[in-house]
């Protein structure tokens, strides 16, 4: 029952969020100088709009309506999957959102499954040797990883692998067999806090009570890790992963313009170029959905794996 309140109150705080948010993006396009009708028609080839084709567009887009009636009809074309036609071709937006989120969704999916694995690899290391070698070194390497930024490490793999050993391409096209090196990129980037924020945990199960009665059955400090320390570290970084998911699925423009991967990244890069604000109105609703809508999947697991946090909440 408890859970059942938690999830009902963490998804109104989700809805509202999501609802603050929207006033917020849709706010993008009216504050805008120009006309929207008339960018509309100048996209769809049309070259000096009259008067009356401005008005007519207007009118079919509710531009002519009063303020709340803008946003209610921007809103309600959101929920049904309208994002509006953009400036620059004419077409409608959440087409073009379709055709290029698949190549997102793959880079994304094969960057968390990186990050994961060497996060694990990092963090269970670094606590197998706390105050070692090894453990100095993973911290380091974390350290780098954090400091330098996603599009120098995109143009050192550039550099390296492909220049230098002729190792795939430059120019990608959105497939499984050429995503490795990006993903790569964009997993260097979220392992850094990952590995530390695991080794934390790690070593927090490690010193409770629940690890001094292992050790003391004779269970050795690899298996403690792996087999106890490991599941009981989920609940803690389950957030770390959901805003990490979220910086995957909408904030891989920079990885994505340098590889020339064709996802969405790319494409709202090439939009705030040219000004195309339904493109980068419509991203930012999908960049706060991906963010608000992971972080309630990690409340939710979180109260599901341990129960607990519902009878607190």
């Amino acid at each position: 029952m408890r859970l059942l309140v938690l999830a009902r109150r963490r998804v109104v705080e989700a809805g509202l969020t999501l609802l603050g948010a929207s006033v917020l993006i849709w706010a993008l396009l009216p504050l805008a100088p120009g006309d929207p009708a008339r960018m509309i028609l100048l996209a769809q080839g049309v070259p000096e709009p009259t008067p009356e084709q401005i008005s007519a567009l207007a009118h079919s887009l509710s531009l002519d309506r009063t303020v709340f009636e803008q946003y209610a009809h921007w809103l309600w074309g959101v929920v049904q999957g309208d994002l509006g036609l953009s400036f620059v071709s004419g077409r409608p937006v959440s087409g073009e959102f379709g055709e290029r989120l698949p190549a997102t969704l793959t880079l994304a999916s094969t960057a968390l499954f990186l990050a994961l694995a060497l996060s694990v690899v990092l963090g269970v290391v670094a606590a197998r040797h706390p105050g070692r070698w090894p453990d100095h070194g993973t911290r380091w390497l974390a350290l780098v990883f954090a400091s330098v930024p996603g599009f120098v490490v995109a143009l050192l793999l550039i550099q390296v692998f492909v220049v230098g050993l002729g190792f795939g391409k430059a120019a990608l096209d959105g497939t499984w067999g050429q995503v490795w090196l990006p993903a790569v990129c964009l997993a260097v980037g979220l392992s850094d806090t990952w590995s530390r924020l695991l080794r934390a945990n790690l070593l927090t199960f490690m010193d409770s009570p629940t690890g001094a009665v292992l050790r003391a059955r004779g269970a050795s400090r690899w298996r403690i890790l792996w087999r106890h320390a490991l599941p009981n570290s989920a609940v803690p970084s389950l957030h770390a992963l959901a805003v990490g998911t979220a910086v995957l699925l909408g904030g891989a423009t920079v990885v994505e313009t340098v590889f020339t991967w064709p996802g969405l990244g790319s494409y709202v890069v090439e939009s705030v170029r040219t000004r195309d604000l339904p493109v980068i109105q419509a991203f930012t609703v999908f960049a706060t959905a991906s963010y608000v809508i992971s972080s309630l999947v990690a409340d939710l697991l979180s109260a599901v794996i341990d129960r607990r946090i519902a009878v607190d909440t």
